[in-house]
C-alpha cells in the first residue's frame, strides 16, 4: 500500500429543500387555507477519525465529497426530509487546513473523534409558515439555503513517542527493524526509507511507538533530496533518537547538519528532548570509533550511547533511555496530583455546626 500523507480534497455540504405553496384540496370544505410544508435540512459535512487507518490514500482517487440535498416541502403539512451527511474518515493524527495550507481548522488525534465540519442549509419556510390574520391565503414559500462548500487541505502527522532522525544511511532502518512488529526497507544506499515508518517498541512490559522518517541531508528545508515535509511526522514527538554513522567522515559535522535541517524547519523540534547515540559501531575500527564519539561529544555537548543494531548491541540501552524520558513527559502532563487537605482541628468525627 502506497503511503500518502497529503491531499486536498473538495467538501459540500446540502442545500436546503424548498419550502412548499400548497392548498387544501378536499371535498366539503370550502376554503381550505394553506398546507405547504417546509423543505428538509441538506446533509452536514461530518470528519471522523476512524481505527485502522494510516494512510491518506484514499483520496487520491476520490477528491469530491458532497452530501445529499434537503428534501422539498410537500401540501398536507408535510416536511421534506433532510437530506444524507457525506462522511469524510481520516487516521488518527490527521490536521485540516483551509485552502491556503496555513488555517488550521481541525486536528484529530483520537479514533473515534467525531466533527460536524460543515452545516447543510436550512429549508425553506412552506406557504403555511406565512399565515397570517390578515393574508389567510399566502402564495409564496421560502426557497432552501445553500449549504457551505470548501476546499480543505487533510495532512497527516504520524503520532508517535519517539521519532528516529539522521542522515541518509545512518542505520535508522535497521534500529527500527530490532522492533518485532516493523519490517523497513534496509539496503546499502542511501535514501532506503522513501516514507515515514512506525515500530511499537516493548520495553521492561511498556510499550511506545517509534517513527523512521527518510534521512535529511544539507538544504533540506530548500527542497534538497526528499526536502524536510516528513519532518511533520515527528513534530508529535516526546523526544528524538538522533542516530550518527560511526563510519562517517565526521560524527560531529553529521550531527550538526542535521540539527541544522531541525531548526530550519521550525515547529519546536530543535527544543525536543534528544537521544543522540554512534550507530554502525560492529563496523567500525577501535580507533575510529573513540575518533568519532569525542567529536560527537563536543558537537552535541554529552556524551553519546554506542549502537549495533546488527549485533543488538546497546539496543536495550538506547530503548530505556527513550522510556524514561517518555515516562518523565506523560508525568509532566498529567501533572501533579493535588495534596490532600489537612484533617481539621478536633476529634476524629467530632461534630461542627
Amino acid at each position: 500500500m502506497k503511503f500518502l500523507d497529503q491531499a486536498k480534497i473538495y467538501v459540500k455540504a446540502g442545500d436546503g429543500g424548498n419550502g412548499a405553496v400548497s392548498f387544501r384540496r378536499e371535498k366539503f370544505i370550502e376554503y381550505g387555507g394553506p398546507d405547504g410544508g417546509d423543505g428538509g435540512r441538506g446533509g452536514d459535512v461530518i470528519i471522523e477519525c476512524a481505527d485502522g487507518l494510516n494512510t491518506l490514500i484514499d483520496y487520491r482517487y476520490q477528491q469530491h465529497f458532497k452530501a445529499k440535498n434537503g428534501q422539498g416541502g410537500m401540501g398536507r403539512q408535510r416536511a421534506g426530509a433532510k437530506g444524507a451527511d457525506a462522511v469524510v474518515k481520516v487516521p488518527a493524527g490527521t490536521q485540516v487546513f483551509d485552502e491556503d495550507g496555513e488555517t488550521l481548522l481541525a486536528d484529530f488525534t483520537t479514533p473515534g473523534q467525531r466533527e460536524v465540519f460543515l452545516r447543510g442549509g436550512n429549508g425553506g419556510f412552506g406557504n403555511l409558515h406565512f399565515t397570517t390574520s390578515t393574508n389567510r391565503a399566502p402564495r409564496h414559500a421560502n426557497p432552501g439555503l445553500p449549504g457551505i462548500e470548501k476546499t480543505i487541505i487533510l495532512r497527516l502527522k504520524l503520532i508517535a513517542a519517539a521519532g528516529l532522525v539522521g542522515l541518509p544511511n545512518a542505520g535508522k532502518s535497521p534500529f527500527l527493524a530490532t522492533v518485532p512488529a516493523a519490517k523497513p526497507k534496509i539496503a546499502d544506499y542511501p535514501f532506503t526509507t522513501l516514507h515515514p515508518g512506525l515500530g511499537v517498541v516493548r520495553v521492561d512490559s511498556r510499550e511506545f511507538v517509534l517513527a523512521d522518517i527518510p534521512g535529511l541531508i544539507e538544504g533540506a528545508h530548500e527542497g534538497v533530496g526528499l526536502g524536510d515535509r516528513f519532518l511533520g511526522h515527528v513534530e508529535r514527538c516526546r523526544v528524538l533518537l538522533h542516530l550518527v554513522d560511526a563510519t562517517g567522515e565526521h560524527a560531529g559535522k553529521d550531527y550538526r547538519i542535521v540539527r541544522g535541517e531541525l531548526e530550519a524547519y521550525g515547529g519546536g523540534l530543535v527544543d525536543k528532548p534528544e537521544i543522540v547515540a554512534l550507530s554502525k559501531c560492529e563496523i567500525a575500527t577501535p580507533e575510529q570509533l573513540k575518533s568519532q564519539k569525542q567529536k560527537l561529544k563536543r558537537a552535541c555537548g554529552k556524551t553519546p550511547l554506542l549502537l549495533s543494531s546488527a549485533a543488538r548491541q546497546g539496543v536495550d540501552e538506547v530503548l530505556r533511555a527513550l522510556m524514561t524520558v517518555i515516562e518523565e513527559g506523560r508525568r509532566e502532563e498529567r501533572g501533579a496530583r493535588p495534596a490532600a487537605e489537612p484533617e481539621p482541628d478536633g476529634e476524629a468525627g467530632e461534630w461542627r455546626p
